[in-house]
Parts: C-alpha cells; sequence; structure tokens
C-alpha cells in the first residue's frame, strides 16, 4: 500500500538529512520527498511517499517519533487529501509542431514559461496521474529534460495539522492517521 506521510519538523539546519539518512540506513524506500517551510517559519512540513504495509508503516513513524526535531506526523492514505505534484519539461519543437505542443498545453492546463528557436519549457501541476499522462503525450515531440519536486499533500477536512508554536517532548508519541 502507498501511504502519503506528512512530518511537521523544526525548521532546523540538517533535519532533512537526518530523516532521510535514518530511513535509507533501515532500508526504507522514499518513493516522493519535498520539505518546504509552513506558515509558521519555525517549522517545515516534509511530505513523503512509502510504499509498504501496515507494518512498514508502524516502523517508519516509530523511526520518526525517535527524531527529537520531530514535532507530529500524520498519515494521510485513509483519510481525505489533496496532493500535487510539479514538473517542468523542456520539449522540442522542430518541423513545425508548436501549434500542437500548445493545443496540449492548454488541455491539460499546463503553460508554457520559456520559449527557445528549438523548444518550448512547460510547466505543469496535478496529480501524478496527470503528469505522466502529459509525458507520455510530450514523448513524440522529444522530451529534452524533464524535473518533477516530490509530491505535497494537506488535509481537505476542517482540521489543521499545523498547531501554531505547539511542540511535542520527545517523549510523547506522535499522531499518525485520524
Amino acid at each position: 500500500m502507498r501511504h502519503v506521510l506528512s512530518a511537521l519538523v523544526m525548521n532546523q539546519p540538517g533535519v532533512l538529512a537526518h530523516i532521510s539518512g535514518m530511513l535509507a540506513s533501515r532500508a526504507f524506500n522514499i518513493d516522493s520527498l519535498a520539505v518546504g517551510e509552513t506558515e509558521n517559519p519555525e517549522f517545515s512540513r516534509i511530505t513523503f511517499i512509502v510504499d509498504g504495509d501496515d507494518r512498514v508503516l508502524d516502523q517508519v513513524r516509530k523511526q520518526l517519533e525517535k527524531i527529537v526535531t520531530v514535532v507530529k506526523v500524520l498519515d494521510f492514505s485513509r483519510s481525505d487529501y489533496v496532493e500535487r505534484d510539479l514538473m517542468l519539461l523542456k520539449v522540442a519543437t522542430a518541423g513545425g509542431r508548436r501549434n500542437e505542443i500548445r493545443e496540449l498545453v492548454e488541455i491539460f492546463r499546463a503553460r508554457i514559461v520559456d520559449v527557445s528557436p528549438g523548444h518550448v519549457m512547460i510547466e505543469i501541476s496535478g496529480q501524478e496521474k496527470k503528469l505522466e499522462a502529459f509525458v507520455e503525450l510530450m514523448r513524440p515531440f522529444g522530451i529534452l529534460e524533464l524535473v518533477r519536486t516530490g509530491r505535497i499533500a494537506m488535509l481537505r477536512s476542517d482540521a489543521v495539522t499545523v498547531e501554531m508554536g505547539a511542540t511535542r517532548p520527545a517523549t510523547e508519541p506522535a499522531p499518525v492517521g485520524k
């Protein structure tokens, strides 16, 4: 099963390296990882995707809870959430196919963000399957370069997952799921 985990962490140097190193040293594979500051500059949110059964998730959660800079861990997998990924790609425009590319960009609600004589750079965001479908349609044109962010997610509910200024003592368990 695919688990979307969101960890609220203290915004300090080395936190991401510590977390990713700990997971790697225990042979947990992270499929996607994104990190960024929250609305409170004291905290960052790390969103990562881990494949595995409930036993794997339980091990990941237990390891994360041991890290002092981790404030809260949530598993979005069984909740209603919004998930997005961002991608930039350069597509060749040889053979006068620029108009075809532009039509597909409009259909997918993407944007052309840079133009050169031999290619266009496209920005697209959305769910993973939308981005994958767009990539497959762009392949015949010639993808010159592609870069993606990790996925980010936020719960749809009225619950706020960040408690402003709240921190958790290292001995208090971090909540996972609902």
